[in-house]
């Protein structure tokens, strides 16, 4: 008796008896222990645009002059003496940046040439230069990034706000995950999965081409009748097993089934960007039909504004080793910053214009750095950086934020994080802060210890803050 009860989880009993926490106010948790002496709600939504394969901060944010003054020479040795690079070998020679920096805005954000569109917003937007990670190989930084923990297994952030604050929308997934890129990120889907959290908490997945949602519509012959009566069998037949069993899995179960059946009438509808007025499609440079960040990006402003709680975009492609013929920092970053500047430009702009961008959380960044040295592997004549987790840049716009400020400094030759050092998980509990979160009381009991998405860790960065 006490194994069953102990499997019925404080969420199971509140949505079996028809309240779903996702479904109360965050005002109305009086009561609740995640929300004692929790900070005030500052966000309600989060899109977070990560850039997999880890964008060149400082060919974008981190302007080094230092680095221009002494490209080509070698790295001093004491900076990278007992170092492990993923692919750099012996003693590696600075590289400069080739791309300009300027200031923008009133706030004189710094920026290099590549970012246009983003160089509008310096006034919206807080900078972290001061980004570090304990990861440098892709897969498991982007889990760290992700999950809070470089192994897969555990619940993603999307998942764990999914568990703790629910939805807005009973038709909609809490957290939708929209995939652009050369690829799929390389931590695959346990970037967005539930992990030991019920599987009804993981990100769902949204095509911007083709059919929305995989598997959702109903079969050839199949009527919305017929696919009635069969949901309404598999929930009294899952309904008996769940009394036998006492598995609370059952019931998630039973919730992706009921969800599937509401979204074929609401994501047909909410997918059809092509209904978007053409200055919409100007702004973003959407193209109907297509698979593109930029679709990506407007869809992510239809699900936010339809009460989509956690929106995450990856776009994969940003690797830039220098070694080969189209990977190089010349080449392959301006075309990157080129398909993605302009539509999240216009994702910011028209989130101001919606009356949306001051309760939702925009965050962007990968999951590493670039070193300030050229990779030269195998003798490579092309310009690249290899990967690095000690340093690198994200920013916030937003929910909260303190726009157009700048935390963090590196080192001269943007090496070492030498002011306001930012862990990934002290950016988890910042996030979780703006959304009304204390990151230390979001936990879940597995297998006899209280888990986190912070887990040990993490502060928050009260100088990001409005």
């Amino acid at each position: 008796m006490q194994e069953s009860i102990s499997e019925i989880t404080r969420r199971h009993f509140f949505r079996q008896a028809g309240f779903g926490i996702g479904g109360m106010a965050l005002s109305s948790l009086i009561d609740s222990p995640l929300q004692a002496a929790a900070p005030v709600v500052k966000a309600k939504r989060i899109i977070y645009l990560f850039m997999a394969g880890a964008p060149s901060q400082l060919d974008m944010f981190d302007h080094k002059p230092a680095l221009n003054k002494y490209d080509g020479q070698p790295i001093p040795e004491e900076l990278i003496k007992g170092e492990r690079f993923a692919f750099i070998k012996g003693t590696p020679r600075l590289l400069g940046s080739p791309f300009e920096f300027n200031r923008h805005g009133q706030s004189g954000q710094l920026m290099s040439n590549l970012l246009p569109g983003l160089a509008k917003h310096a006034d919206d937007i807080a900078i972290i230069r001061s980004m570090r990670t304990t990861q440098f190989n892709h897969a498991p930084a982007q889990i760290m990034m992700s999950t809070g923990h470089q192994i897969v297994g555990r619940p993603s952030m999307g998942a764990w706000l999914s568990y703790g604050i629910g939805s807005e929308n009973r038709d909609l997934p809490t957290f939708v995950v929209l995939l652009s890129g050369e690829n799929n990120p390389d931590g695959g889907k346990s970037c967005w999965g539930s992990g030991f959290l019920p599987t009804v908490h993981q990100g769902v997945e949204f095509r911007s081409k083709g059919e929305p949602v995989l598997f959702v519509n109903n079969p050839e012959g199949v009527s919305s009748a017929v696919r009635r009566q069969t949901l309404d069998a598999l929930r009294d037949l899952n309904g008996l097993n769940r009394q036998a069993l006492g598995d609370p899995e059952i019931d998630t179960r039973i919730a992706a089934y009921e969800m599937a059946y509401r979204m074929q009438t609401s994501v047909p509808e909410l997918t059809d960007i092509a209904k978007e007025p053409a200055a919409v499609h100007e702004a973003y440079g959407t193209r109907p039909g297509q698979s593109s960040f930029a679709n990506n990006c407007l869809l992510a402003r239809r699900l936010v504004e339809r009460g989509v709680r956690f929106v995450q975009l990856y776009h994969w492609g940003w690797d830039t080793h220098g070694n080969g013929v189209g990977v190089d920092i010349p080449t392959k970053l301006p075309r990157l910053c080129r398909e993605t500047d302009r539509p999240i430009a216009a994702l910011l702009t028209d989130l101001k214009q919606r009356g949306l961008l001051e309760d939702t959380l925009v965050v962007w960044g990968g999951e590493f750095g670039r070193t300030p040295v050229n990779e030269a592997r195998n003798g490579s004549k092309l310009l690249g950086r290899d990967h690095h987790p000690r340093a690198f840049t994200y920013w916030l716009a937003g929910g909260g934020i303190k726009p157009g400020t700048a935390i963090g400094q590196t080192d001269e030759l943007g090496y070492n994080v030498v002011e306001d050092p930012v862990e990934v998980h002290d950016l988890q509990a910042t996030i979780l802060h703006l959304m009304g979160i204390d990151h230390t009381r979001l936990t879940y009991r597995f297998q006899g210890r209280d888990f986190r998405l912070t887990d040990v860790h993490g502060r928050v960065v009260t100088k990001l803050l409005a």
